[in-house]
């Protein structure tokens, strides 16, 4: 089976409904589950165990990544973290008649 990746001219890459980021996390997620399957794997763990904890993982990555592009869209993710690094609130310690004569002295010319 061949699967076409939809991109027009100036827009951000589609695989299956997954925008952007999306297709990073969904890829860096399997391939992650996959590389956690193996260590598991080669350590001795059960094989119904390793297959149980893959399938249960891989269902659960899928679920969350289309759960989130529904949920934050194309670029709701960076939107998200900026607003995490944003301040919450401006702190201003300079006294009122300070503020107000130093915007007089900038408006007038003075430096």
């Amino acid at each position: 089976m061949e699967y076409g990746i939809n991109k027009g001219v100036g827009r951000s890459a589609e695989f299956k409904g997954l925008t952007a980021q999306y297709l990073f996390i969904f890829a860096g997620g399997l391939l992650a589950v996959f590389v956690l399957f193996v260590v598991l794997y080669m350590a001795g763990t059960d094989q119904w165990l390793c297959i149980g904890f893959g399938l249960a993982a891989a269902t659960a990555l899928v679920f969350f990544t289309f759960r989130l592009n529904a949920k934050y869209g194309e670029h709701g993710l960076m939107k998200l973290a900026a607003s995490r690094r944003r301040p919450r609130y401006l702190i201003n310690r300079k006294n009122v008649y300070r503020l107000l004569r130093d915007r007089k002295g900038k408006e007038a010319g003075h430096a």
